[in-house]
C-alpha cells in the first residue's frame, strides 16, 4: 500500500534523523532505480513516531486501493475462520510505505481515443471550439498549468485551454484535470461516457512522454491524443477530505517502490 501523510515537522524532523546514517538496504533495480531502506529500531522514536501518526487527521492512500480492500476481505475471512483471535495476527495488518505529501510527485496521465465518434477532422474541431480555446503548436504539449490540454491529431499538436466559466470551482472531482476533460469534450463530443469499460479510450502515464503518446497516434492505433496537466497533492487530498471518489486513472505514481524488499508473512 502507498500511502501519504500531511507533511509535519514532527514526523519529518525525526525520519531526516534516522535517514542520515547509512541504509540496511541499497539496491538498484533492474530499471535503474535505486531503493534505500533505514530500520528504525530505537524504542523511543518508534514510540515517538507511532504517536505522530495517530495524532494525524488521515492518511491518504496514493495507490493500492484494490491491494487494501482485498487484504481487509482477507482479514475478515481469516478472523471468522478464528474464533479465539485476538487481533493481533498478522492477518490484521497489510504491509503499506507512507511518504509526506510535499515529497511526491503524481505524473500526468494521458488519453487516447480510437475515433472521432464519427466526425471529420474540421467538424471535430469545429466542435471543440465552442467550451475550448484551441491554438496550433509547433511543439508537443505539455500543459504549463490546469485546465489547459494538449491534443495530437493528424500529425498537428494544438493547445486546448478550457472557457474558466465552465470550470465547476466549488467541486473538489469536478475542477481535476481529468473531470474536466471528461465533462467538456470526451464524454459530450467523443461520446464516451464510461472511460472505465468503454474499449474506445486508452491511458498512457506520463513515464512514457509525450512522443511516446503521439506514437500511440502515428502507429494507427488511435485517432487522437490528449495530454494533461498532473494531478497535485493537494487536489488529491481534498478529494478524499470531502468523502468523494477520484476519477479513473487520474494518479500515476512513479518511480514504483521493487517488490520484494520487504515482505509481511500471513501465516
Amino acid at each position: 500500500m502507498f500511502l501519504v501523510y500531511p507533511s509535519t515537522p514532527v514526523i519529518d524532523d525525526t525520519l531526516q534523523t534516522a535517514t542520515a546514517a547509512p541504509p540496511a538496504v541499497d539496491i538498484t533495480a533492474d530499471d535503474g532505480v535505486r531503493h534505500e531502506l533505514w530500520v528504525v529500531g530505537n524504542g523511543s522514536t518508534v514510540d515517538h513516531l507511532s504517536s505522530a501518526f495517530e495524532h494525524l487527521p488521515a492518511l491518504y492512500v496514493a495507490d493500492g486501493h484494490h491491494r487494501s480492500a482485498a487484504a481487509s476481505r482477507i482479514a475478515a475471512a481469516r478472523r471468522a475462520a478464528n474464533p479465539g483471535h485476538t487481533g493481533e495476527e498478522p492477518y490484521n495488518y497489510f504491509l503499506s510505505v507512507i511518504f509526506p505529501h510535499n515529497q511526491m510527485q503524481i505524473m500526468d496521465y494521458n488519453r487516447v481515443v480510437k475515433d472521432l465518434h464519427g466526425l471529420d477532422p474540421e467538424t471535430f474541431l469545429r466542435r471543440i471550439e465552442v467550451p475550448f480555446k484551441v491554438e496550433h503548436s509547433a511543439e508537443p504539449v505539455r500543459p504549463s498549468r490546469p485546465a489547459q490540454f494538449g491534443m495530437y491529431l493528424d500529425g498537428v499538436w494544438y493547445r486546448l485551454t478550457l472557457d474558466e466559466q465552465r470550470i465547476p470551482w466549488e467541486d473538489p472531482v469536478g475542477r481535476l484535470d481529468v473531470s474536466l476533460l471528461q465533462d467538456n469534450l470526451i464524454e459530450p463530443i467523443l461520446g464516451i461516457v464510461d472511460p472505465c469499460r468503454d474499449d474506445r479510450i486508452g491511458f498512457v502515464g506520463g513515464i512514457r512522454g509525450l512522443e511516446g503518446l503521439a506514437r500511440r497516434v502515428d502507429d494507427g492505433g488511435m485517432r487522437i491524443a490528449f495530454s494533461l496537466h498532473p494531478t497535485r497533492m493537494e487536489e488529491l487530498m481534498a478529494v478524499a477530505d470531502a468523502g468523494e471518489v477520484m476519477p479513473p486513472k487520474s494518479t500515476w505514481f512513479e518511480p514504483k517502490l521493487a517488490d520484494g524488499v520487504v515482505s509481511h508473512p500471513l501465516d
